[in-house]
C-alpha cells in the first residue's frame, strides 16, 4: 500500500540545471505570471503534472497546471478573472484572452475514507488541504506527479517519478491493485499515458490493471463520459488500440466496444478514422463534438443498418441507448450523432443514384454529415473550392463505370 512506501518518508530528489532540460522560455508565459504574482505573495507555487514530464521529454505541453499552498479563496482574491470550479475540490481558473485559462490547484492528500468506502461517494467526505509531499503521493502515476520550482529551477521528485522517466515507464504510486480498487478510472489513465507517450505500463501496475477490469463498470457514468472526452481530444488511435489491446472497451462501450475489439475488420475500419482524426488535428483542423463522436460510432453504425428497413434514426437511437448503458452520453449529443449517422448512411448510398434529395440540403446536420463522408472517402476535409456536389459526381462517375466493366466480364464469361 501506498503508506507502507519506504520512500514516503525520505526527503525528495531535487534535480538541478543543466540536469534537466527546463527553462523559463518552455514554460507559458501567463502561466509564469501566475506562478510569479503567488510567489511574491509568499506562497509556494509549483509548474506539476504532464506539463514538467512534457518539456523533460521534448514536448510541447498542452496544458500548464500549477499547484500552491494558496487556498482557493485566497488565489481568487490574489489573481484577477479567477473562477473557481468543483464540488468535490475547489480549483481556480485564472481566465486571460480568446477563452484561455491557467488551472490553479491547492496541495491536498486523499480524504480520510472510511473502509471499503467507494470513491465515487467521496464528494461527501471532506477533502483535506495537504503539503507537497501528500499532494504527489496522492496523484496517479509517478512521472505525473514531479513538481519544477521556477525560482531555483529545479525539479521535486517524491516518488521516483524521474527514475521512470528515464527508463520510460508507466508506474502506479503505491499498491496497484489498491489504488485500482479505490478509482477503476486510475486504469484508463495509465493505459492513456502509456499509450501516448509510447512507455511501458510497469510490470506490477500492468497485472493488476488486467485482474481489474471488471472494476470500470462500478464508475459513475459522468466520469466514464470525462475520461472518453479526454481519449478523444488528440492522438486518440494510440490510445484505442491499446483499449483494444486491453481488452478495456467492451467494459465502456458495452456490445460497440465488444464489436470493436473482436471483429478484425471492424477493428482496422474503426481504427483507420481515428488515424484520420488525429491527423485532421494535427493540422489545425478540430471536428465538432458531434462529429467526432459519429466518427468514433460510424463503422459500428454502418455495419448495424446494412441489413436493416424502417425508421433508420429510431434503430439508431436504439443501438446506441443500448450499447451505452455505463455513459452517461448527453441526450442532445446523441441525438445529433444519430441525425448526422443517419444522414451519412444515406448519403453513402447516394454514390449508388448520383441523386441527393434537395430536402436533405435544409436538414441541420446535413453540413456536418456531408464533410464527415468526404473525411471518411478522402481521408481529409475538403478545401473552400471543393464542393460536395461535384465529389457527389465524382463518385456516381467511378460507381458506373465500376458497374459497366464488372457488367462486361460478366458478359465475357458467359
Amino acid at each position: 500500500m501506498r503508506d507502507s512506501l519506504k520512500s514516503k518518508h525520505r526527503k525528495p530528489v531535487i534535480l538541478q540545471r543543466p540536469g534537466h532540460k527546463i527553462s523559463r522560455q518552455d514554460i507559458d508565459r501567463d502561466a509564469l505570471r501566475v506562478i510569479d504574482r503567488l510567489k511574491r505573495q509568499g506562497f509556494t507555487t509549483y509548474l506539476t503534472g504532464a506539463a514538467v514530464q512534457n518539456i523533460m521529454s521534448g514536448v510541447v505541453p498542452k496544458d500548464f497546471d500549477i499547484v500552491t499552498d494558496a487556498r482557493p479563496g485566497q488565489i481568487k482574491r490574489r489573481l484577477r478573472n479567477t473562477y473557481l470550479i468543483g464540488r468535490r475540490f475547489r480549483l481556480a481558473h485564472v481566465h486571460f484572452k480568446n477563452g484561455k485559462f491557467i488551472e490553479v490547484a491547492t496541495f491536498r492528500r486523499d480524504p480520510d475514507l472510511p473502509h471499503n468506502e467507494n470513491p465515487e461517494n467521496a464528494s461527501k467526505w471532506k477533502n483535506t488541504y495537504g503539503t507537497p509531499r501528500e499532494d504527489a503521493f496522492r496523484r496517479d502515476i509517478t512521472i505525473n506527479a514531479l513538481f519544477y520550482d521556477v525560482s531555483t529551477a529545479s525539479v521535486i521528485d517524491y516518488v521516483g517519478g524521474l527514475k521512470d522517466l528515464s527508463k520510460k515507464k508507466i508506474r502506479i504510486i503505491g499498491d496497484p491493485s489498491q489504488r485500482f480498487k479505490e478509482d477503476p478510472v486510475r486504469m484508463l489513465r495509465v493505459v492513456r499515458h502509456a499509450a501516448r507517450l509510447g512507455f511501458d505500463i510497469e510490470r506490477k501496475s500492468k497485472r493488476a490493471l488486467r485482474m481489474h477490469l471488471d472494476l470500470l463498470g462500478d464508475c459513475s457514468g459522468a466520469r466514464l463520459f470525462e475520461e472518453l472526452n479526454k481519449d478523444l481530444s488528440f492522438n486518440s488511435r494510440s490510445v484505442f488500440e491499446a483499449y483494444i489491446g486491453y481488452g478495456i472497451l467492451k467494459h465502456i462501450l458495452g456490445q460497440m466496444g465488444k464489436d470493436y475489439e473482436t471483429n478484425p475488420e471492424l477493428t482496422s475500419k474503426f481504427l483507420k478514422l481515428l488515424t484520420v482524426k488525429d491527423q485532421v488535428n494535427s493540422e489545425g483542423f478540430y471536428l465538432s463534438q458531434e462529429e467526432i463522436y459519429s466518427l468514433f460510432i460510424w463503422p459500428w453504425a454502418n455495419r448495424l443498418l446494412a441489413d436493416k428497413n424502417g425508421n433508420i434514426q429510431k434503430i439508431l437511437d436504439e443501438a446506441i441507448v443500448s450499447s451505452l448503458t455505463r455513459i452517461n452520453f448527453p441526450k442532445k449529443l446523441r441525438f445529433g450523432c444519430v441525425n448526422i449517422l443517419f444522414l451519412l448512411s444515406k448519403l453513402f448510398k447516394a454514390f449508388h443514384t448520383g441523386y441527393i434529395p434537395p430536402s436533405w440540403r435544409h436538414r441541420p446536420h446535413f453540413t456536418q454529415a456531408s464533410r464527415l463522408c468526404f473525411l471518411i472517402e478522402k481521408g481529409r476535409i475538403p478545401q473552400k473550392e471543393e464542393s460536395f456536389n461535384s465529389f457527389l459526381r465524382n463518385k456516381y462517375r467511378s460507381y458506373r463505370a465500376g458497374n459497366k466493366h464488372m457488367n462486361r466480364i460478366n458478359e465475357d464469361i458467359s
